[in-house]
């Protein structure tokens, strides 16, 4: 049985011990490498011997200044299992999403959809023309997600984690137009 979704505005602090309880993990037996040809960067997929698994840790997203003024939760039997947190550059009039989760348990039901629904209806406000969001090379599953929900990848940095504890992978950027309005 499929249990009802919703979303609401999250609120702070009272919403920080569940969010940071979403099991961000995934598995995947293949990444991205980048490589560099003189003045030619890309990616080359490639898979691994052995699949591995990664949790994005989110103890810092409730510690940390929030470069964002807009968030949601999706909620499931009064428990959070999905948080969007999103926020607006004036100069390029583009929707930046600094976080997005859905809990492992409640992935492939449509809940990032229904999360970036809600933050395009934000950017659409703004006058928003693109939401932009950054992942990880090895988060193939999030790659394979954000293509399946229109985004485009379109650009990477080699250098964007540098002195990080995962320092060596690298940020992958994609985008998606924001319609003018939704009807």
């Amino acid at each position: 049985m499929m249990r009802m979704v919703t979303l609401r505005e999250a609120k702070f602090p009272e919403d920080a011990e569940q969010i940071v309880r979403i099991d961000t993990s995934f598995a995947t037996d293949t990444i991205y490498t980048a490589y560099r040809d003189g003045d030619q960067i890309g990616l080359r997929l490639i898979t691994l011997r052995t699949p591995m698994t990664k949790r994005f840790p989110l103890d810092d997203l409730v510690k940390q200044d929030r470069p964002w003024e807009f968030s949601t939760v999706a909620v499931v039997d009064d428990r959070i299992c999905g948080f969007l947190a999103a926020g607006f550059q004036v100069w390029n009039r583009r929707l930046t999403v600094w976080h997005l989760y859905v809990d492992s348990a409640q992935r492939r039901r449509g809940i990032a959809r229904l999360l970036l629904d809600r933050a395009q209806v934000y950017g659409i406000t703004k006058h928003a023309l693109t939401m932009w969001l950054e992942t990880s090379s090895l988060n193939m599953p999030g790659v394979r997600a954000y293509r399946r929900l229109g985004f485009e990848l379109c650009g990477l940095d080699t250098t964007h984690y540098h002195g990080t504890p995962v320092s060596g992978e690298t940020a992958l950027f994609f985008a998606r137009p924001i319609p003018a309005r939704l009807f």
